[in-house]
């Protein structure tokens, strides 16, 4: 089939939804030509490109033959479209709007010249799946749907925008996209039980897959790099038994709740150790102010995420009441990958805590109960062999969840669309 790919974001760009555009990309083009649209490189980019109305790449030999080492499958090109959108950087929120707004009027009207049998839509910017339904509509073609993110709950409750008239239209059009879709894709049960209630009748469940994050598994394996000494130091420092939280401290976090879990436990040599930064930061550091066993660090070089992952005891993965299903923390995989257990400050039906307790790499507690989270890091920080258990059922479970399967996954997805009358 020939697949219209639309996300602004995409390599150079370093955002989440741009790695995983083009792990999914790569996969599809295995069988299927793809053409990419997105807008000019502005989340962070390795590089920048020059402003032109649209500009035209071809995935370059080298670049899919390394791809395809790393990721499995052999080497598959495919084309990128770049439209002149704003490239303003992701920090000037005002401005960013602008990039969403002038890529998804450059790409709705570039749309109509490229060719396609389908339509695969992601959610960056965060209504692109409501401009692909309308362009599914007009092309007359399928449309796949892909929800990395759940708008517009997530910016209601990240207080990007105002719950009132604005919201209730924008879900309404929301709802008519999730109908419009032929496939609609999400990245976890959470999610995909959040989607099958919207609206007054719901959405028919038989059209929602789940296609989770996964991890990078090396197709051979490869010795190990020698990890930090000065990032585990850094980390650990002199307590006994250390929780890291390593990401970005936004607005989906039971912070109260653990801040409030670690004053309990101040006086056990439980250190709680927070790398990363976000719009909850200064909220935080106020909340922790004078607590002896809590510490804040900046991000660490790309290089030192293993040593990152390898540094604590356990990882916090927080998502709090409200947001089940609006949030799923691809990081999970990585940290089981890692051999290290989770503690997940989130309620029962989130995937962290689901998946997380049905494999025994994950304990859970509820995210408005800081002395049940208490209570469940004392009986870990006090059991070696409980904690030795868990790190075996995460690198078990890590094995499950690779992203190469993920993708193999994905692809049948995509060519059941083919198969359809």
């Amino acid at each position: 089939m020939r697949i219209l790919f639309l996300n602004l974001y995409f390599p150079p760009d370093t955002s989440a939804t741009a790695k995983s555009a083009e792990s999914m990309v790569h996969a599809l083009a295995q069988t299927h030509e793809v053409t990419v649209l997105c807008g000019r490189p502005s989340y962070d980019p390795t590089e920048r490109r020059p402003w032109k109305l649209s500009q035209t790449e071809r995935l370059s030999s080298n670049t899919a033959q390394s791809f395809a080492e790393t990721h499995g499958g052999t080497p598959a090109a495919f084309t990128v479209i770049r439209v002149g959108s704003t490239d303003y950087p992701r920090i000037q929120m005002n401005r960013r709007i602008l990039n969403y707004l002038t890529y998804v009027k450059l790409a709705f009207w570039r749309a109509f010249f490229i060719p396609c049998d389908v339509i695969f839509a992601m959610t960056d910017p965060p209504f692109n799946g409501i401009a692909g339904a309308f362009l599914s509509v007009l092309k007359r073609k399928a449309l796949i749907y892909d929800i990395q993110d759940m708008y517009p709950d997530m910016a209601v409750a990240g207080s990007i925008v105002q719950s009132g008239l604005l919201t209730r239209f924008w879900e309404s059009l929301h709802r008519w996209a999730l109908r419009r879709a032929t496939r609609i894709i999400v990245l976890g049960d959470d999610m995909r039980a959040r989607v099958v209630a919207k609206g007054p009748k719901g959405i028919d469940p038989a059209k929602v897959f789940i296609v989770r994050s996964g991890v990078e598994i090396p197709p051979a394996p490869s010795p190990a790099l020698p990890l930090n000494s000065e990032v585990t130091r850094a980390i650990r420092e002199n307590f006994r038994f250390v929780l890291l939280h390593a990401g970005n401290l936004g607005f989906y976090g039971a912070w109260g709740t653990i801040i409030a879990a670690a004053r309990k436990l101040e006086n056990e040599n439980v250190g709680f150790v927070f790398v990363g930064d976000g719009a909850e930061r200064s909220r935080l550091e106020s909340l922790a102010a004078g607590a002896t066993n809590v510490r804040f660090l900046p991000f660490f070089p790309s290089a030192d995420i293993p040593s990152v992952l390898a540094a604590p005891d356990a990882h916090i993965v927080t998502i709090k009441r409200g947001l089940e299903g609006v949030v799923v923390p691809s990081k999970m995989f990585g940290i089981i990958a890692a051999g290290k257990p989770i503690v997940a400050v989130a309620a029962h039906e989130t995937d962290v805590a689901a998946l997380g307790v049905r494999h025994g790499f994950a304990i859970r507690a509820d995210p408005s109960n800081p002395e049940e989270l208490a209570s469940s890091i004392r009986r870990i920080a006090t059991d070696p062999a409980l904690l030795a258990a868990m790190s075996q059922a995460a690198r078990e479970a890590a094995a499950q969840y690779s992203r190469a399967n993920e993708l193999r996954a994905l692809a049948a997805i995509v060519d059941g669309v083919r198969s359809r009358p």
